[in-house]
């Protein structure tokens, strides 16, 4: 059996903005589908501001990648695809997991080989090689992974702080040795990343995406005293201590605005 997929990778209104082993980010410098004036006019000017189509696409040789809920449009080859639930204790766990981390209950599991496109967003699409680590991911960022890399869920070590610094109590990791494909809402240019070497990061608000689950994560007073705190202007900080790396999204206006939209007035 084989497949080719023409006018993809060779189309030239497609862009291949990362790619890491199997996996690639598809980018469409254009959408070409326009109908209507009104339609011309808003895909110039999403494609001017930089809000363009894109796609994550995995080639399968003969191993296995976990995909979101509802992410994969369309597969060619000789795949499987399997529920990646292993009994009714493990729908449980799922259960309980998603609710607590903003991700599915079931993440499907595609072995084989061929190909995955998977839906079109306008967020953008991350790979991280994760390298004998374990990353921990903000609320309803993941995408895809190899199956090398193992999915829990992991509590904060202060629940309290968690919930006084705005961050979940629970979050999703990844951990061991793979890919990993996460969808926020900014490009990689302007993530700022972090490498702590048994030292310190306080972050003004939730702009953390991802970090290093080998971090110790507290919420503290900005200043020494409380007055100090209340005259700076900043109150509480959370607080990233030890060895690791944090991915942070310093231009993201709104607190939380990966996943909400900003106030209108």
């Amino acid at each position: 059996m084989a497949y080719t997929i023409n006018n993809l990778k060779d189309n030239p209104n497609v862009v291949i903005k990362q790619e890491i082993g199997g996996f690639a980010v598809i980018e469409y410098k254009e959408d070409l589908s326009s109908t209507t004036l009104a339609e011309a006019q808003s895909n110039f000017f999403m494609s001017k501001s930089n809000m363009r189509s894109k796609q994550l696409m995995i080639e399968l040789n003969n191993n296995e990648v976990t995909l979101n809920s509802g992410a994969m449009q369309y597969m060619v080859g000789n795949i499987e695809m399997t529920s990646g639930v292993q009994g009714v204790g493990g729908l449980v766990r799922n259960l309980i997991s998603s609710k607590v981390t903003g991700t599915s209950a079931v993440k499907p599991v595609y072995r084989g080989n061929g190909t995955i496109l998977t839906e079109t967003t306008y967020k953008y699409i991350w790979l991280i090689d994760v390298d004998n680590d374990e990353i921990v991911m903000e609320d309803g960022i993941f995408l895809a992974c190899e199956n090398s890399l193992k999915l829990s869920v992991v509590a904060r070590k202060t629940l309290s702080s968690a919930a006084l610094g705005g961050e979940g109590l629970f979050n999703l990791s990844a951990r061991g040795r793979g890919v990993l494909a996460v969808e926020v809402a900014i490009p990689t240019e302007e993530a700022v990343v972090v490498e702590l070497q048994n030292d310190v990061l306080k972050v003004d608000g939730d702009f953390a995406i991802m970090w290093s689950h080998s971090l110790d994560f507290s919420v503290e007073k900005s200043g020494k005293t409380r007055l100090g705190s209340a005259m700076s202007g900043e109150g509480l900080v959370n607080v990233y201590r030890g060895t690791g790396m944090v991915w942070l999204a310093p231009q993201t206006k709104y607190s939380n605005s990966i996943f909400h939209s900003p106030p209108t007035s």
